[in-house]
């Protein structure tokens, strides 16, 4: 075989690799779209929301909602750590246990969520939230479905700042108001 048939190949077998890449990627991101999360603030008190604030805490929840999803459907409860704390975190790592110990696992597709914004404290330590949540819940047992609906929740949230980002604290889901 001559050296520019090899190359050639070579070549090929390259951009062939690089473009399986591509494809794979691509794939890969579109079955992690980012939710739509929409803060609504204008009637939060005491205090007034901060530009950067209105900014972080939809962002910071959305991450949350995806951080929870993958432990919740893996049964891997560290995976819990970057957006959780305190009692949000304690619940979520005891549901991955009682999972574990049934067999089951809880697979979320993420539709969205109307976030409003209710008290916001005056030393800017704790934001409360009512979470208006679309999602679609798929409970599995290895790999059948046992159960399956799309749900619109309510969850009343408490978010605390950390570091670098907003912590969901508290998350419980309570009765949708009526309208």
């Amino acid at each position: 075989m001559s050296a520019r048939l090899r190359y050639s190949l070579l070549a090929i077998t390259f951009a062939m690799l690089i473009s399986t890449a591509v494809v794979l990627r691509l794939g890969a991101s579109a079955a992690t779209e980012i939710p739509h999360v929409e803060l609504k603030a204008d009637t939060i008190g005491p205090r007034d929301i901060e530009d950067l604030t209105s900014q972080s805490v939809p962002r910071d929840y959305c991450l949350a909602w995806q951080t929870m999803e993958q432990p919740l459907d893996e049964n891997r409860a560290g995976l819990l750590d970057g957006y959780f704390t305190g009692v949000a975190r304690q619940d979520l790592k005891a549901r991955v246990a009682s999972q574990l110990k049934s067999g089951l696992h809880t697979h979320y597709e993420d539709r969205g969520h109307q976030l409003e914004a209710i008290f916001y404290a005056p030393g800017g330590d704790a934001m409360q939230l009512r979470d208006h949540a679309q999602v679609d819940v798929q409970v599995l047992d290895g790999g059948k479905i046992i159960y399956e609906e799309p749900l619109n929740i309510d969850y009343m949230v408490l978010m605390t700042p950390g570091a670098d980002r907003w912590l969901v604290r508290q998350i419980q889901a309570v009765p949708s108001e009526k309208q």
